[in-house]
């Protein structure tokens, strides 16, 4: 754990003009460290956001924030002429050395962005609209960075979205059973060894690499306060080489089903058409212009591969126990595991009606 100490010296490592007053954990990611920073300046309070990154999962932070500056330095140069430009791209703060980034003697590294003010990021979908937003968003996202120049950008996570290679990994912590628990999950297993053939059908289409953003949950999209657009993507750790479908697919998982990611009533677990077509609709509103064919084709069989690839990666941990992924109670891995094997029950329902609305739009 990172003490407050640590957290306040990291704060005035930026270039950031004001008295600061504290720092609160933010936000319910899974994996980095996330802090609201309070500042005051001639007696106006204003807010910064402050990041530790996990360099346990992520190994080359300093290749990531890389990817960072380039992808955050672009976006800024296709927004600069929209109303309230400043909202709709994150922005780096400096460090006070003039990096991107700011290293402390422990070897933690941190970055800052600046606050963005009337917006919100929300765990579970409430609407169809939201829907439609999120959808636009990615796709604007997507397509914004396909003008990115060379060089390519560095793989964070190698291998991230091959989920052949999840598999394997899953297929090894079964063998394994570090933590004993192979036995507890058996259900879960034997789906999981049942879905295998569908693993390799992404990579085996040989879908062109785009720039994605490789982690879009929904609560990755900050939503306005006032007219609930979908002004900024968040979350860039992940922004690297990649596949559309992966993208889309990630946004079906979690932005069509009105249960939350860990949801222990697995009745309350399904994927509502209505969300699924506004999804499809909004994203390709943006990005429907530079999809390919083939693309376009797997968008809704994406949505089940990555749900079913998500649950394999919740119940790898589990049987490792638990060095991945953030868990707040025993088992938590296990119920995300499930949340994410119901949701794919219900995908393979409604399947061949998702497939015809996507045709419908292409």
């Amino acid at each position: 754990m990172t003490s407050d100490l640590n957290v306040s010296a990291a704060a005035r490592s930026f270039e950031i003009d004001g008295e600061f007053i504290e720092a609160q954990p933010y936000g319910s990611g899974h994996i980095n460290d996330t802090y609201r920073l309070f500042f005051k300046n001639g007696g106006a309070p204003f807010c910064n956001i402050l990041q530790r990154i996990n360099h346990n999962i992520f190994k080359n932070p300093e290749a990531l924030m890389q990817n960072v500056e380039r992808v955050t330095a672009h976006l800024a140069t296709i927004v600069a002429d929209e109303p309230d430009w400043r909202r709709r791209a994150l922005r780096l703060i400096p460090a006070r050395d003039g990096r991107g980034w700011h290293v402390d003697a422990a070897g933690n590294h941190w970055r800052a962005y600046r606050f963005i003010e009337r917006a919100r990021t929300y765990d579970a979908v409430e609407s169809t609209e939201q829907a439609f937003q999120a959808g636009r968003a990615f796709g604007r996202f997507q397509q914004q960075l396909a003008g990115l120049p060379a060089p390519r950008l560095h793989d964070t996570i190698p291998d991230f979205h091959h989920t052949p290679k999840r598999f394997t990994a899953l297929e090894q912590a079964i063998a394994a059973d570090t933590a004993g628990r192979a036995a507890l999950a058996k259900a879960e297993i034997d789906f999981a060894l049942a879905h295998k053939p569908m693993a390799s059908v992404l990579l085996d289409a040989k879908l062109p690499e785009r720039v994605t953003h490789n982690d879009t949950k929904f609560n990755n999209v900050m939503l306005d306060d006032v007219t609930g657009e979908g002004i900024c993507v968040i979350d860039l750790d992940t922004v690297m080489p990649g596949l559309a479908p992966y993208d889309f697919g990630d946004m079906v998982r979690t932005t069509t089903s009105p249960a939350m990611e860990d949801e222990r009533d697995l009745r309350k677990v399904t994927m509502q058409f209505p969300m699924f077509e506004a999804l499809v609709r909004g994203y390709m509103s943006s990005a429907g212009e530079f999809l390919t064919r083939e693309e376009k084709a797997l968008l809704a069989f994406s949505g089940k591969l990555i749900t079913f690839e998500i649950g394999t990666r919740f119940l790898t941990d589990y049987l490792a126990g638990d060095t991945y992924f953030k868990v707040h109670r025993e088992g938590h891995n296990l119920d995300r595991c499930r949340t994410q094997f119901k949701l794919v029950e219900s995908i393979e329902e409604q399947e061949e009606r998702m497939n015809r609305l996507v045709e419908s739009l292409a």
